[in-house]
């Protein structure tokens, strides 16, 4: 992540005129690298699957990679997961106001090692702050594929792997996914 310099406070309105994917965290707009192909295919089929849920519940609304949340936390005014689920009210040309239900972060290549831990886990502690039930965290290269953090217990994940059924419940009641489809 790279922090893109400004004299003042961002706003929501600055991050508009970022062009690519960026968050506001601590007062600074932080532009977020493109991903590869494997971490982008993953993501995508989250958000494909949850489509479909969508389309046969008839609730919800189920985002891929680069849309905008707006979140009015101390230090992030916004989110942008690389999938997630919605249900709050259509924002039409702008960014949705409040978290989703249900986010998912994919790792990408430079998403590990101690410095990119912390910087996971203090997100996720915001998506949870700001009203998001359930977060994914998924590591296409470990055999714990999917660690699906609650918020009634941040701390502890329910793992699925390979040749596993992941859910995210109760963020998205009734919602299942083949794990392997992330490979897909």
């Amino acid at each position: 992540m790279v922090t893109y310099q400004q004299a003042k406070e961002a706003t929501i309105e600055d991050l508009y005129k970022v062009e690519g994917k960026a968050e506001i965290v601590n007062g600074k707009v932080v532009l977020m690298p493109p991903t590869g192909d494997e971490p982008g295919r993953a993501g995508f089929e989250v958000a494909v699957h949850l489509r479909q849920h969508a389309k046969e519940t008839g609730m919800g609304r189920a985002y891929s990679d680069n849309v905008g949340f707006t979140v009015n936390l101390p230090n992030r005014k916004s989110l942008s997961p690389d999938a997630a689920y919605y249900i709050g009210q259509s924002a039409g040309m702008k960014f949705l106001e409040g978290s989703p239900v249900f986010a998912v972060e994919v790792r990408s290549e430079n998403d590990y090692g101690q410095a990119a831990e912390r910087q996971m886990a203090e997100k996720r502690a915001d998506y949870f702050a700001a009203g998001t039930l359930v977060v994914w965290d998924v590591d296409l290269l470990s055999e714990d594929v999917v660690k699906s953090y609650h918020a009634g217990d941040p701390e502890t994940p329910t793992i699925f792997r390979r040749g596993e059924i992941a859910d995210a419940e109760p963020a998205v009641p009734g919602w299942r996914m083949p794990v392997d489809d992330l490979f897909s």
